[in-house]
């Protein structure tokens, strides 16, 4: 049983994990950016996580029953748990003249972001645990 605490901690995990993988991709794409023909690498999470929520809400009107394990339902639920942040490399843009396609400036400005970004998915959960210890006191 998954209630609304566990669920929002779990995210905040989930996001925070991400944004840790995010910053090492993003540390990596900055240690090479003067390397000849490397490509960029991101990575991608939130998109995916929106959509396996999305799953939970989207129950179709009519509900097919399943009378055979071959049969193929016409809907099912994603589970949010599974989804894993993927590295995805950019291999269609060059933005220099040898191949190399890091733009020096735009990956200081997204670790900005994501630097950013987990100040504040670690504030929403001191926050939900400070929830928690105000009810318990």
């Amino acid at each position: 049983m998954v209630n609304n605490f566990t669920k929002t901690v779990d995210l905040l995990h989930r996001a925070m994990d991400a944004s840790l993988i995010r910053r090492s991709v993003i540390a990596n794409n900055l240690a090479n950016a003067e390397v000849p023909n490397f490509k960029r690498s991101e990575v991608n999470f939130e998109s995916e996580l929106k959509k396996a929520l999305e799953t939970e809400k989207q129950r179709p009107a009519l509900e097919l029953t399943l009378t055979d394990s071959k049969h193929i339902p016409n809907w099912r639920e994603r589970d949010y748990r599974e989804v894993q942040p993927r590295r995805v490399l950019d291999y269609i843009s060059t933005s220099k003249n040898n191949g190399n396609n890091v733009d020096s400036e735009q990956e200081i400005m997204l670790a900005l972001e994501n630097q950013m970004m987990y100040t504040l998915l670690a504030q929403a959960e001191t926050f939900e645990f400070s929830q928690v210890n105000l009810v318990l006191r």
